[in-house]
């Protein structure tokens, strides 16, 4: 049964293929920091020396948001929510410990269990760069540890628990489209919900990392289109020559939304491929159906329940059976080793 009115059926799978099909659905989005998020390896924040924009060809460095910091927030908030309705073998995933190969978040984002098997996959992020310049988008901020009466000094000692971090501030920009190849409907929703739920990236995610999703638009096509950092690159432009990027002032909101709305349909039209893009009117109305379901909570375990029986008959087809069929060739060739 269709759960979507505003979507064509077309641009979905009734079951997930075990090939590639040459259906796309990206979610195209910008994510907005609310706090002072960590993005970082090795104790730094992650950046990039990148032209600034298409047509604005000075270089600048860019902070980065490493695809892992953004898939796997979001697919930590499916399987909570796969935890909390006690749907499919919950109880047997451990993430990146042991997973059960057959809920949604197995089957949908990828795992690998070293002989044990591994599936690629379907969700594809891409780092994402911020619009604004790194030297403008961070700050660096002392941390310290004190004593239990709140002070840095007991006895007269005084402790050494004193640090230094860069953080990056509130109201960065990271424009970002998330890929799901060859959807099935309840996949579709599925990682759209996780999208529109997901708060916190990052270090620290207890402390701090709030950052918001704002959807900008969602594009079905028969392929890949624009990559993250041409997007923002075009975002900069436009906000450029509009005057709207006034350092070291965050930008407006309003301002970056309207950039990167309007950037995207420029560098669609400039793509190879059939699309259908739901931007502006359209998205609005996707937007609201989609929440209709997400907030009702009979409608999201109608979605659960069905986003796990499609993956767990993929496991089962797929999956379960080439891990068993490895298996009883690895037995076969260990006897006949040991009958030599």
């Amino acid at each position: 049964m269709s759960l979507l009115k505003s979507v064509d059926q077309k641009f979905f799978h009734s079951e997930i293929p075990a090939k590639p099909m040459g259906k796309y659905a990206h979610f195209v989005t910008i994510r907005v920091t609310e706090s002072y998020p960590l993005f970082q390896t090795d104790g730094e924040l992650n950046k990039a020396r990148v032209r600034a924009g298409i047509n604005h060809r000075e270089t600048i460095s860019r902070l980065a948001m490493f695809k892992r910091k953004q898939s796997t927030p979001e697919r930590l908030t499916g399987r909570e929510l796969l935890r909390n309705y006690q749907i499919g073998d919950w109880e047997k995933c451990d993430y990146n410990v042991d997973f059960s190969k057959t809920t949604p978040d197995c089957v949908l984002y990828g795992f690998a269990i070293g002989d044990s098997g591994s599936e690629k996959s379907k969700v594809v992020v891409d780092t994402a760069y911020s619009i604004t310049p790194f030297d403008d988008s961070h700050l660096n901020f002392t941390l310290n540890a004190p004593f239990e009466n709140g002070t840095m000094s007991r006895q007269g000692e005084v402790t050494s628990r004193i640090n230094s971090q860069d953080h990056i501030l509130p109201q960065v920009f990271f424009p970002s489209i998330v890929t799901l190849k060859d959807p099935t409907e309840a996949g579709f929703l599925y990682v759209f919900n996780n999208i529109l739920r997901t708060r916190h990236y990052g270090a620290q995610t207890t402390r701090t990392g709030r950052v918001r999703n704002e959807l900008v638009g969602v594009i079905f096509a028969d392929g890949e289109i624009v990559s993250n950092l041409r997007w923002t690159q075009k975002v900069y432009d436009l906000m450029a020559d509009r005057g709207q990027i006034q350092a070291p002032d965050p930008l407006n909101e309003d301002d970056v939304l309207s950039a990167a709305q309007e950037a995207i349909s420029v560098l669609m039209t400039e793509e190879c491929i059939p699309h259908t893009d739901f931007i502006g009117d359209s998205l609005t109305s996707l937007l609201a159906e989609v929440k209709a379901i997400t907030s009702n909570e009979i409608q999201l375990r109608e979605l659960l329940n069905q986003a796990n029986v499609e993956s767990t008959q993929y496991a089962q087809k797929y999956i379960l059976k080439t891990t068993s069929e490895k298996s009883k060739k690895g037995s076969k060739k260990g006897a006949a080793t040991s009958a030599e």
